[in-house]
């Protein structure tokens, strides 16, 4: 049994979809592409995918991962190219890479967010930035189906900067960009919950919703805030894998084939 490690996008108004939504078209385009998918045992067996912290419905992402599990070997990046094509424009498969090791759900450590803050001048969200990280713990509350529940966003937070780009609605003229990283932590920790501790401590409100998308998500490396790509350990095993034994050409003694 090959299995396939992708990296897929939720872009542009298609940020909007949900997790099942999500499942539902990827599924849809197995079938269409015609991979030759293993499936579970059961009553109802279906398609073995094993999918990891997919972003929150109404968030843009550049890095979310899921695995497949064929029955039959194939060309990563040939599944990759059938499947995108299959899938709706801004829900994209953009890598894909045979699983040579384990525990891909174990190196997404944290995530890389932007967000986008139209009508938030940069001086303002910089000193709501400098609060924010100035206090040890910042409580906020979330309405969970058990409840309102309040944790700790500040503790999560690897890293956090603000910077001044264009705003997406011209209207409202000034806009800041903030480059958060967040370590994967319980409770999660989302982006929301980070710009309800700038309201709680700096008092930040932006006059329009912000506007998310997930840049990246891996193996998170304390001292510099990065984030790497949890997929490159399999890229290596790959490269470093002796060719298979259909991959060879025969030789006779003597050097001929």
């Amino acid at each position: 049994m090959q299995r396939i490690r992708l990296r897929y996008t939720k872009r542009g108004r298609l940020r909007f979809t949900s997790h099942r939504d999500f499942q539902r078209a990827f599924e849809r385009a197995l079938r269409r592409a015609e991979v030759p998918m293993a499936y579970s045992a059961g009553f109802t067996p279906h398609p073995k995918v094993s999918y990891a912290n997919a972003a929150p419905t109404g968030t843009g992402s550049e890095a979310d991962y899921l695995e497949i599990a064929l029955t039959e070997e194939r060309d990563p990046e040939t599944l990759r190219q059938l499947l995108d094509e299959s899938m709706p424009s801004g829900l994209d498969i953009i890598d894909a890479v045979e699983a040579r090791t384990s525990g891909l759900a174990d190196r997404l450590q944290a995530s890389v967010w932007e967000l986008r803050l139209d009508g938030v001048p940069l001086d303002e969200a910089e000193r709501a930035v400098a609060a924010f990280l100035a206090e040890e713990t910042v409580e906020v509350e979330r309405r969970t189906k058990n409840g309102l529940r309040t944790f700790d966003a500040r503790g999560a937070v690897a890293r956090l900067e603000a910077s001044a780009g264009p705003a997406d609605r011209p209207q409202v003229g000034a806009c800041a960009i903030l480059r958060l990283v967040v370590r994967h932590a319980t409770p999660a920790v989302r982006p929301d919950d980070v710009l309800s501790g700038l309201r709680a401590t700096a008092d930040l409100a932006p006059p329009v919703p912000a506007a998310v998308t997930r840049l990246a998500q891996g193996l998170l490396d304390e001292e510099s805030g990065t984030v790497t790509d949890p997929l490159a350990p399999d890229r290596e095993a790959v490269m470093a894998a002796p060719p298979t034994a259909a991959g060879l050409t025969a030789t006779a003694p003597g050097g001929s084939a």
